[in-house]
């Protein structure tokens, strides 16, 4: 409900946009709840099903916008790209500190980084593929992201990178 209620305040939403994003969002709710009590489908069926209702419910509210408000949401995705950039950047300078990284390894990192987007963003928008096909190219880069960092990283900065993994999930505790 907030991001919704944000989305609209950032777009400017009319009274009558916010009652037909709400109706659309209650349609799509509904129909959810309806696929969810259907056991009788097999779990691939139900996620292509949940799969459309979504889309057909981002196509929706797409349809609600005006020009300008698309162009308002444009920005506002251009601006979350730049916060999240500058969280990587946050991220790779304490990696750098904790893992004490040389400037060779970063720079071979962010290397990496950009070529592991542009090729998940390659098999996202891969229309011929099958969802459990991208799922499994996905996984197959998820692989090879796994063993470039075996030849990037030090065996004792993989060490010290698995513990902090590990140790990651008592951050809450410490506070």
């Amino acid at each position: 409900q907030h991001q919704k209620g944000m989305m609209a305040k950032q777009l400017n939403f009319s009274e009558d946009q916010k009652k037909q994003a709400k109706a659309i969002h209650e349609d799509s709710r509904k129909k959810m709840q309806e696929l969810n009590k259907n056991e009788s489908i097999t779990v691939k069926e139900m996620r292509d099903r949940r799969a459309a209702i979504i889309k057909e419910k981002k196509t929706r509210m797409d349809g609600l916008l005006t020009a300008d408000q698309r162009s308002k949401m444009k920005q506002l995705k251009a601006e979350q790209q730049v916060k999240n950039e500058e969280r990587y950047t946050k991220r790779m300078d304490k990696m750098r500190t904790n893992l004490g990284l040389s400037d060779e390894q970063v720079s071979k990192l962010k290397a990496q980084r950009s070529a592991t987007m542009a090729k998940a963003e390659k098999i996202k928008k891969n229309k011929s593929l099958s969802r459990e096909k991208k799922k499994e190219q996905m996984m197959a880069l998820k692989a090879e992201i796994k063993e470039q960092h075996n030849k990037i990283f030090t065996p004792e900065q993989l060490k010290k990178k698995e513990e902090m993994r590990k140790n990651r999930g008592n951050r809450s505790k410490v506070k």
